[in-house]
Order: C-alpha cells, then structure tokens, then sequence
C-alpha cells in the first residue's frame, strides 16, 4: 500500500522547509498532501513570499489516514501552527497511534513541546529554542529520530529531514537513491 504523507502549511512557514520534504517524498513515490491549517488554501511562505495552493483545508478533510505529518518551521509558521487547534488534534491522533511526526525549525520546540509530544525524548530544532523545551533531550545533531519523532534543525537541514523521513517510511534503500538523485 502507497505511504501517505500529510505537510501541514500555516501563513509563515519556512520556504525550504516546506517544499523539500514535499518534493523529496513525491519522488520517492509517497503520496504527499499540502493542506492549509486555515480555511485560505493560498498559503504564504516567510521569506520568499511564496504562495502554495494547498489542496484542501485541514478542517475541511475527512479524517483520514496518513503515515506521517510533516511541520515545517520558521517562528511565524510555527507560532500558527501551535494556535491551530485542528493541528494539535491531528498530532495527538497520530501520537495516539504512532504514526510518524515530523516537525523541522521551530516547531519542534513551539508545536510538539507544549503538546506533550517530544515529553522524554531525544529532540533536536533550531538553536536556542530548546531553552522552551523542559521535559525532552535536546541534541545538537543535524537530524534526530527518536521513536516516531522526527525533527531537525532548520533550512539547512531540510534535504537530511526528508531523506530521514523516506527511509522511516519507506526504508534505507529507497532513502539512499533519492539522496544520490539530488545530490545531497
């Protein structure tokens, strides 16, 4: 069965980190959604003002099942993220079954950390935030797995997240042809 991805996009979110885990799993043959948190399915990136249509509006979708929810970071982003009560329902339904949670930047430390979700695990975001973080085990490593908790630093870290993320769902093999294919 094809693995399903969900990228959750809020006002705010970081270019890179957004757009590299969408294209590096699409090619590695998962099944990726981008989907707004707002009703307004035109989502606007922090730096490059990047508009992305999203599919469809987190709300709006009938529940359904993904392998994996992917946050990208940037504070803004992040910040909307945390105030989405649609979001925080969604993670503690995946947390409740173990799917895969992936947040990158920010978002570990403003997202997954007041939801309880990285409560005594081994962590990693963007420097400095761990200081909000009380109850986890930050690291200073690129990328961190730790159970179904993915997380990593920010921007430059988006290619190893994705790559990360592919291998966790799908497995060692097809992480490491879509790292040669990109050059990462």
């Amino acid at each position: 069965m094809k693995k399903k991805a969900i990228v959750l996009l809020a006002d705010g979110f970081e270019d890179v980190e957004a757009v590299t885990p969408i294209d590096y799993l699409s090619r590695a043959g998962i099944e990726v959604s981008a989907v707004s948190i707002t009703k307004n399915l035109t989502v606007t990136s922090k730096w490059g003002g990047i508009k992305i249509k999203a599919a469809a509006a987190l709300a709006d979708l009938a529940k359904q099942s993904w392998d994996a929810v992917i946050l990208p970071g940037g504070m803004s982003g992040a910040a909307n993220l945390a105030a989405s009560k649609e979001t925080g329902a969604l993670l503690a339904e995946m947390a409740a079954v173990g799917k895969l949670i992936c947040a990158i930047c920010a978002s570990p430390a403003l997202v997954l950390a007041p939801l309880g979700l990285i409560s005594g695990k081994k962590f990693t975001c963007y420097p400095g935030l761990e200081e909000k973080v009380t109850d986890g085990f930050w690291s200073d490593n690129r990328v961190v797995t730790d159970g179904n908790i993915i997380t990593s630093r920010g921007a430059g870290t988006a290619g190893e997240w994705s790559i990360a993320i592919i291998e966790k769902l799908l497995d060692e093999a097809a992480a490491e042809k879509i790292a040669g294919t990109v050059l990462l």
